[in-house]
């Protein structure tokens, strides 16, 4: 038996046999080309082809994960559009008068490395990306077919890498989990596996003589086991029932409501980023939404998304909820979350940048359009908003001033709209400092403990250096949400948590006692949080 150490991508057990998918690349052999244009048309026809691959791609994507994790091919589609790398193609057809799928594979060569080698590990993973829409352009051009529709029983597919592309072509009722020796944990294709529920491990040194054998993957330790034992497979498979039958069990709970042993009631609502995410949030039964990321709405996009395009998406999660309360949250793009048509400047520290509220007040056109949208939609059922990054008064006072604008402005023009409350989130030290201050402008606070965690202790939550030094429990970070909830009781102001820390269930309990009145998490964890929130006993 061998005992590998890999980097988990989602806390499920898999047991199987492994495939190693040995990819065949095209062969690229460099031509000289009289007619460079003949090349250039065929090179252009090469990318409408790859677009309608993707469409296809997105759409049988968006049918398994919805818009959310299909997104990639969103991403790849404006990939392929990008002006820098079709002129380094064009350029190379034409000054080398040579072959296109050559210039297609030295520009995708030449993308690749300048991605991977980035210090920033949100742009280190986009290298695979580049790789990805690459290969398929010399397959199109070399005349092969891109491979899918291979896996024929049940495994654990084992490969050097997985793109996008290839992993929601796989068949999900045949793939019991993957592993692969590149990519990460931020990558698209660990985001997809996690959408679409496969255990899997990146980071592992891959070997071929592992082709056929027994493996068992267990992502709560990130553990491989290559041809165990019958005393290890035993233990796997009861880990494994265990998993099913927990699940099973938590099923039960869902019209369960959310209260103590001691009677105390709780709000547990659902982060969501699509209106796709709505269907589990209902599963589960939360009592409404406490995070709706509205930036997916402008990532998934080439340009602005309407009014009309996002009142669409707010009344349809609002209708969807019947009445439940939905807190949108206003546009955090910037950071890691990048739009090409917002035309952003490279930063050196983006995590403290240019982004989420600070391009609302300083770019007010796009935060009034977003802001219609959101009042119209309020008509149609219970919807909040919610104001991210804040770290001044000032900030909070503009932001309102430009919502009291776009009331009056629809008032005018006979628009119906709803009672909409205002909250705001507490992520940066400053604002839970001031929290006070702040609860006397607002309706609700919401902690995002993730970059709470990440800006109190001062690491990038991005850099796999620091993971030793990543303590979201700190004593710091859990005093600074005790003071935010005393902060915003002393003036009637909700307080609620809506980050990762909000699914801890060994904090539950001192959450309440803090006065926590909400839980925000992701849907998956709802059923957990629940049942632990009705095994706890306030006055003990």
């Amino acid at each position: 038996m061998e005992i590998i150490k890999g980097k988990s991508i989602l806390n499920k057990v898999a047991i199987g046999p492994i495939l190693y998918h040995r990819k065949t690349e095209s062969q690229v052999k460099r031509r000289t080309v009289e007619d460079t244009e003949a090349e250039v048309k065929r090179y252009e026809m090469a990318v409408a082809c790859a677009e309608d691959e993707l469409k296809t791609l997105h759409e049988k994507a968006c049918e398994q994960v919805g818009e959310t994790g299909a997104a990639v091919f969103e991403v790849h589609m404006m990939m392929l559009e990008d002006a820098d790398y079709r002129d380094s193609v064009l350029n190379i057809i034409r000054n080398q008068k040579t072959n296109a799928e050559y210039a297609a594979a030295v520009t995708g060569d030449n993308f690749y490395r300048l991605f991977a080698d980035m210090s920033d590990e949100y742009f280190r993973a986009r290298a695979a990306d580049v790789k990805d829409i690459t290969n398929r352009l010399v397959k199109i051009l070399s005349g092969d077919a891109v491979e899918s529709g291979f896996l024929t029983q049940p495994v654990i597919l084992m490969a050097e890498d997985l793109a996008p592309s290839e992993t929601v072509q796989l068949e999900k009722d045949m793939l019991l989990g993957f592993i692969t020796e590149q990519g990460s944990p931020n990558s698209h294709t660990a985001i997809l596996a996690r959408s679409m529920n496969i255990p899997a491990l990146v980071s592992v040194d891959v070997k071929e003589a592992w082709d056929g054998k027994m493996a068992v993957i267990d992502g709560e330790t990130g553990m491989l086991y290559v041809d165990p034992d019958e005393e290890m497979l035993a233990a796997m498979e009861k880990k494994k029932q265990a998993e099913e039958e927990k699940e099973r069990l938590l099923q039960e709970l869902k019209d369960k409501e959310d209260v103590t042993l001691d009677g105390t009631k709780v709000k547990l609502y659902a982060n969501i980023g699509d209106v796709s995410d709505v269907a589990e949030v209902l599963k589960s039964n939360a009592a409404g939404i406490g995070l709706f990321r509205s930036e997916f709405l402008y990532l998934e996009k080439k340009t602005y998304p309407t009014e009309e395009e996002q009142f669409a998406a707010y009344r349809q999660v609002a209708e969807m909820m019947a009445g439940k309360e939905v807190i949108i949250r206003t546009m955090d793009i910037g950071a890691d979350k990048q739009a090409d048509y917002f035309k952003l400047k490279k930063e050196e520290n983006p995590a403290m940048g240019y982004r989420a509220i600070r391009i609302c007040l300083t770019r007010p056109e796009i935060f009034r359009t977003q802001l219609r949208a959101i009042y119209r939609a309020s008509a149609f059922g219970k919807i909040s908003i919610m104001f991210p990054m804040i770290a001044s008064l000032w900030e909070v006072q503009k932001a309102k001033e430009i919502a009291a604008s776009v009331r009056d402005e629809l008032k005018e023009q006979g628009v119906p709209f709803g009672d909409v409350a205002i909250g705001i989130m507490i992520e940066t030290p400053a604002a839970a400092i001031i929290s006070e201050d702040l609860a006397k402008e607002v309706d609700f606070f919401s902690i995002g403990t993730n970059d709470l965690v990440q800006y109190t202790l001062a690491i990038d939550r991005q850099n796999e250096k620091l993971d030793e030094f990543y303590d979201p429990k700190h004593p710091a970070v859990l005093r600074l949400i005790r003071f935010v909830a005393e902060s915003g009781h002393k003036h009637g102001c909700m307080v609620g948590i809506c980050g990762e820390l909000g699914a801890e269930t060994d904090l539950t309990k001192d959450f309440l006692k803090m006065g926590i009145d909400e839980l925000s998490v992701s849907p998956s964890f709802l059923l957990k949080v629940r049942e632990k929130i009705r095994q706890t006993d306030l006055t003990k």
